[in-house]
């Protein structure tokens, strides 16, 4: 008895949502004098979780697979804008430290080249001037 109480290991899956039982299952194991007047959709924390012996329709495992996806997508919905924006952040981060020295080079060259053309300009000028100053 002891056994059954066990904290499984942590990569081993469990049970988290519990999936309401289909309409067509409940009256299946109801009493035969029983109504089986369909009742409404009950939201999905207050569903119960189907025995392992049930046995489904195809329509009926469509429709469990759209809740589950439906239930996911939610999730998945809540932190991919957070994560997204992070992970872009994190691209353009990468790609401006990566681009910063090449940048600092062809601006180091660029300013070189024009202060090499200015200094030519402003000595072919000046050559065959007198001193400024002559005392």
């Amino acid at each position: 008895m002891a056994s059954t109480l066990r904290t499984p290991p942590r990569f081993v899956p469990t049970l988290t949502t519990v999936l309401e039982m289909p309409a067509e299952l409940a009256a299946a194991e109801a009493p035969h004098g029983a109504s089986t007047a369909p009742t409404p959709q009950p939201d999905p924390a207050s569903a119960v979780a189907l025995p392992p012996t049930a046995q489904l329709s195809q329509a009926e495992i469509v429709s469990l697979e759209e809740q589950l996806l439906h239930r996911v997508l939610q999730r998945v919905d809540l932190s991919l804008e957070e994560r997204l924006s992070d992970t872009v952040s994190a691209a353009i981060q990468h790609q401006l430290d990566a681009m910063v020295p090449r940048l600092r080079n062809e601006i180091e060259a660029v300013l070189r080249a024009l202060v090499i053309e200015a200094m030519a300009a402003e000595l072919s000028e000046n050559t065959g001037s007198t001193p400024a100053s002559s005392a």
